[in-house]
């Protein structure tokens, strides 16, 4: 296992980090993945409060001593209204997590402008966090984010973060400005779901299979993540272990892409090319804000992957998020559009953007569900 700098943290961490969202199934399989996890090398775990028993469970293991000497542990609480929730929030992850710890925190989602003032007021939520460092309790401070990128510069901004939990994957480089950023800023770098988020990559489609080979598309996407050094470690998600089967001829391979993996690479970019066309939305962002709370440029994303890479299931499964997620996946469904035409002159690839919005729609709403009021 290789193991970079966390930025100005100072840590040394694994270039894979195991998240424990997934293996929640039963205790004896959740202990199984860390154990399994620390065989492989991984020194940093990855939980949070909205993480069901992760928390507990993790906690009582930590109680048994059996783990690396030079574990990290990060936990993850929301952004709070307020400094007495907040506190509430923080003292209740430390008592689940226990004594044996102290716990780097990342404050979960900072996602709109309102959580950003959340964490700009002095008196506001930051305060108990920067209590509880000067307390030793707690260790460095980042931020995960689903938001914009408008947003994740403001609280980069702030100067008030060691580290970011980061959406950036070789099939949404929106974010290649705030690698940039954060890196300038010396701040650890966490590439958050590059397996799920990044595309489904466990479960790729065939098309996408072969275009990627001799490599797969999950082991592709991790390595043009480590070969980025600026990025210090990208998070994991097993269920069980034998889900991290699949990182071990990765976790040495940290090493400048290699002339086949850039023709892998280079494949990718020239189907998209040539299968879309002159329909080909470039993800410029300029069609927004739109009327109706269409997120166009993520609408458009899935259609890109949808027929370039054949990549259905992980569009229909990212579509249905729309207007069901709220602020960790905003933006209302295609079929919004009122045609209203705001978009069009500012889409610098005069795009018909309502005609592809309606296309997307059609093609990644999925199947319709029979209501019981209709049998």
């Amino acid at each position: 296992m290789q193991y970079r700098r966390f930025g100005r943290t100072g840590l040394q961490l694994s270039v894979f980090s195991l998240g424990t969202m997934r293996a929640l199934r039963d205790r004896p399989t959740f202990e199984s993945t860390l154990i399994a996890g620390f065989a492989l090398g991984i020194n940093h775990i990855e939980t949070a409060q909205g993480y069901g028993s992760s928390e507990d469970w993790l906690g009582d293991f930590l109680e048994t001593g059996d783990v690396p000497s030079d574990l990290v542990i990060t936990t993850k609480v929301p952004p709070q209204p307020d400094a007495a929730t907040m506190t509430q929030r923080l003292e209740a992850s430390l008592a689940r997590l226990g004594g044996n710890v102290t716990p780097c925190l990342a404050i979960h989602g900072i996602n709109t402008p309102e959580h950003l003032a959340w964490i700009s007021d002095p008196q506001g939520c930051m305060a108990p966090v920067r209590q509880l460092q000067a307390e030793g309790r707690l260790g460095p401070v980042g931020f995960s984010t689903h938001g914009s990128r408008e947003v994740i510069e403001g609280a980069i901004a702030t100067d008030q973060f060691d580290f970011i939990n980061l959406h950036y994957y070789y099939f949404f480089q929106r974010h290649a400005p705030i690698i940039d950023l954060a890196s300038q800023r010396d701040m650890g770098i966490f590439i958050i779901s590059p397996g799920d988020k990044g595309g489904m990559l466990y479960r790729p489609p065939q098309r996408l299979a072969e275009l990627c080979a001799p490599f797969s598309p999950l082991g592709l996407t991790y390595r043009w993540l480590l070969a980025d050094l600026r990025i210090t470690t990208l998070s994991t998600g097993p269920a069980i272990p034998a889900e991290l089967a699949p990182l071990s001829p990765l976790v040495n391979q940290t090493h400048p892409l290699t002339a086949e993996e850039s023709a892998a690479l280079d494949r990718l970019t020239t189907q998209a090319d040539t299968t879309l066309g002159s329909d080909r939305c470039a993800q410029c962002y300029a069609c927004l804000p739109c009327p109706e709370a269409i997120h166009i440029p993520e609408v458009l994303r899935l259609r890109n992957l949808a027929m370039a890479y054949d990549m259905q299931a992980f569009g229909e499964y990212r579509y249905r998020m729309f207007e069901n997620a709220g602020h960790w996946f905003p933006g209302r469904k295609a079929n919004r559009c009122t045609d209203c035409g705001d978009c069009l002159p500012r889409c610098p690839e005069h795009l018909d953007i309502p005609t592809l919005l309606r296309d997307t729609h059609d093609r990644l709403k999925g199947p319709a569900r029979r209501r019981l009021w209709d049998e």
